[in-house]
């Protein structure tokens, strides 16, 4: 298992630096859109439908439906992604109680698309808005910061869990999670963005605001993994594909980030650091 996860990491990773850090714009609009497209699919398994023509009918409305968002405001979708997540929590904070309301097959399938549809969005509100510190091609490095938020939330959150994770964060949703590893890979992303903003010669103003961002996107990482555990879980499968021989599929990857990029362009956005920008 250890080996086939590392020969599949070491073909997907420069497949994927590739697409997200050396392609112009539109190009970087396709890639990304390519890889939600596949997320659908796979999400549309985890709502229910379980026939191959309709997995790729849906996907094929996700990516209908993101390129559709190609000329609207990208801060009004993130607003809507920042109002979901909210109601997330409440989904996750009760499961099971509650699972009548969303555990239809049409309602898990609309929730896969206020999932996926706003991390696009915001990701490629990164790539493209006109960041206020330096030139555009700092857009590259806020996207590379959101990534190693997550990471560092994962990293920091599987030690202090293994260290101290005896109360449970969420176990009916996902029993190996403890309010621990919440702490822990809080407590490093607080020191990541800390390092962060003094390589940067950041004020101390810019240097609060930027912790407070990350702490936030790091939290809200979390919730993106929860959820789609409890979808997970719901439909009564382990992985949501077996695309990725030893890691699973493409959302078991990425869950936490379609939380985390969305909340994270928004809130620098609001702070005046990211302006709208063009294709």
């Amino acid at each position: 298992m250890l080996k086939t996860r590392i020969i599949t990491a070491l073909i997907l990773a420069p497949i994927a630096i590739g697409g997200i850090f050396f392609l112009p714009p539109l190009g970087f609009a396709l890639f990304t859109g390519a890889i939600i497209s596949i997320g659908a699919w796979e999400w549309a398994n985890m709502s229910g439908i379980g026939h191959p023509a309709g997995r790729i009918g849906y996907a094929l409305l996700t990516a209908l439906i993101l390129y559709g968002l190609l000329n609207v405001p990208f801060v009004a979708v993130l607003w809507l992604a920042l109002f979901w997540w909210g109601i997330c929590f409440l989904l996750v904070r009760s499961y099971p109680a509650g699972s009548d309301k969303w555990g239809s097959l049409p309602v898990r399938a609309v929730m896969g698309l206020f999932v996926l549809v706003p991390a696009w969005v915001g990701l490629n509100h990164l790539r493209t808005g006109g960041f206020q510190f330096g030139d555009s091609s700092n857009n590259l490095l806020l996207i590379l910061y959101v990534f190693c938020v997550v990471w560092v939330a994962d990293i920091g959150a599987y030690f202090a869990g293994r260290a101290f994770g005896k109360a449970k964060l969420a176990p009916r949703v996902s029993p190996g999670k403890s309010w621990a590893g919440v702490w822990g890979g809080l407590v490093a992303v607080g020191a990541f963005a800390l390092v962060v903003s003094f390589l940067a010669s950041a004020g101390a103003g810019q240097t609060l605001l930027l912790i407070v961002a990350s702490l936030a996107t790091g939290l809200v990482s979390v919730l993106g993994d929860l959820l789609e555990s409890m979808l997970k879980r719901h439909r009564g499968i382990k992985d949501s594909s077996q695309l990725l021989p030893g890691h699973g599929g493409i959302m078991d990857r990425i869950d936490s980030l379609t939380a985390a990029i969305p909340v994270f362009a928004l809130i620098i956005t609001q702070l005046g650091w990211l302006t709208t920008g063009h294709w």
